[in-house]
């Protein structure tokens, strides 16, 4: 069958790209759209608007966080499926967790506006800090259920062999973002409100593209009368924990930042953090494309037992993350000062904790993508458990240690040392875990 001739070819550095350099793409686009967001914010708006958008993030990476869990943890679950050859059930299955997405985005909409005002007035900000996060987010829950459907569909269409479809939907998204960013800002002055739903209609490209392709029954995955199956969602969220548990922690981690910015040098500190994760977002969007993009691979081999497969997979992974690592790393520390310069004047305090910071943080950038794939083979390979110790350990156990650890020494500095200490923590515990899974696995 046509489907499945992607699966049945020899893995080769070729056909996996061909899987791989679509989400790669897809990845990028998907991490401009915040960066976009505080592009506009901080040269139209201001540097109190742009550290709003950080002081926001723990609750956005809550709606991101359940939608990854549900997003690769069901990937891996139906995909397994699918190189059994049970695409019914398989098909079934992926319908009913479609929809699972819907209810559970609903509810999380009606709690975010519930409480959301209570935070932000517990956290002792100032008058237009505390303003810009509270429009900012208000308009941003309107697209929850679009959000966790777009982070499904992409997945999922990827799965299906249609990752270039997923690629112009994400780049479609991107463009739209960036325009009616400018459209809403610059000409019809709506302020940080106006970025929020910029970002809400960009997300929702995808999630309307999926209604429609999954709606057809000529694609591999197409939407069927569900079968609710409790255990395929304890497996679906017991298989993505590891990544719900990467993006939890990542806002609590982002609360850290915060919290020690704020206690050194105040919102100007929040700032260059939101600046300096902006460039490790990007970065760390090539190894989450390509994680993503293998991950069908894996999870196919491994339903059909192929260790040759496997294993051929898994050394060409590690090689071309390697030398993804060496490009940007070497183009962190030579794109600095112009990349910092984008959202804040030389003139502006920012300017100069930002370049010191991203300086300092871009040795990370040596190690995130090994960990990022560690966990995301784990997830593929439907060992929840082990992808969930590697996730939380590297985002928040070593990310704890060092954050509390480093500043006491260090200060400032030791704020922005956190990162490359637990991340080599981090590619410790995944080179041991790989090691010992090897044989079972057989890659």
């Amino acid at each position: 069958m046509e489907n499945q001739n992607a699966y049945d070819k020899p893995v080769s550095l070729k056909n996996i790209l061909k899987f791989a350099v679509p989400t790669i793409a897809m990845s990028v686009f998907m991490s401009f759209y915040t960066m976009v967001d505080g592009l506009f914010v901080s040269n139209l708006i201001g540097t109190d608007a742009l550290s709003a958008i950080n002081l926001t993030a723990p609750i956005i990476q809550l709606v991101t966080a359940i939608s990854t869990m549900l997003a690769t943890g069901g990937s891996a679950v139906i995909m397994k499926k699918m190189g059994e050859h049970k695409s019914e059930e398989a098909k079934e299955d992926f319908t009913f967790l479609i929809l699972v997405n819907v209810f559970v985005g609903l509810a999380m909409c009606a709690v975010g506006y519930l409480i959301m005002g209570r935070i932000f007035a517990g956290m002792n900000l100032s008058a237009d800090v505390e303003r810009y996060c509270v429009e900012y987010l208000s308009r941003y829950l309107i697209f929850t259920v679009p959000i966790l459907l777009m982070n499904n569909f992409t997945l999922y269409m990827i799965a299906s062999e249609k990752a270039t479809l997923s690629l112009i939907c994400s780049v479609s998204g991107g463009v739209l973002n960036m325009a009616l960013d400018y459209l809403f800002i610059a000409r019809f002055q709506m302020g940080i409100g106006g970025a929020a739903i910029a970002t809400g209609l960009g997300y929702s490209v995808t999630a309307v593209a999926g209604m429609f392709v999954f709606s057809r029954k000529k694609s591999l995955l197409h939407f069927k009368k569900p079968v609710f199956r409790f255990r395929v969602l304890a497996n679906a969220a017991a298989n993505g924990c590891s990544e719900m548990a990467t993006a939890l922690v990542t806002g609590i981690i982002t609360m850290m930042f915060n919290w020690t910015m704020l206690r050194y040098v105040g919102e100007n500190g929040v700032a260059a953090v939101t600046i300096i994760m902006y460039v490790l977002m990007f970065a760390s969007s090539l190894y989450t494309g390509y994680s993503y993009g293998v991950a069908p691979m894996t999870s196919y081999y491994y339903g059909e037992q192929n260790h040759e497969k496997m294993k051929k997979l898994v050394t060409t992974s590690l090689k071309v993350i390697a030398g993804i690592s060496l490009v940007t790393v070497a183009a962190s520390f030579l794109l600095t000062k112009p990349l910092v310069s984008i959202f804040a004047r030389p003139d502006n305090p920012v300017y100069g904790l930002a370049v010191t910071g991203n300086r300092i943080c871009t040795i990370a950038l040596l190690f995130i993508g090994f960990n990022i794939f560690a966990s995301g083979m784990f997830t593929a390979l439907s060992n929840g458990v082990v992808s969930a110790v590697l996730a939380f350990s590297r985002s928040f156990v070593f990310m704890l240690i060092t954050m509390i650890v480093l500043p006491l020494f260090f200060g400032v500095n030791g704020v922005w040392l956190a990162t490359p200490a637990a991340e080599l923590m981090a590619l410790v515990l995944s080179g041991a875990m790989l090691l010992k899974y090897r044989k079972r696995y057989g890659y």
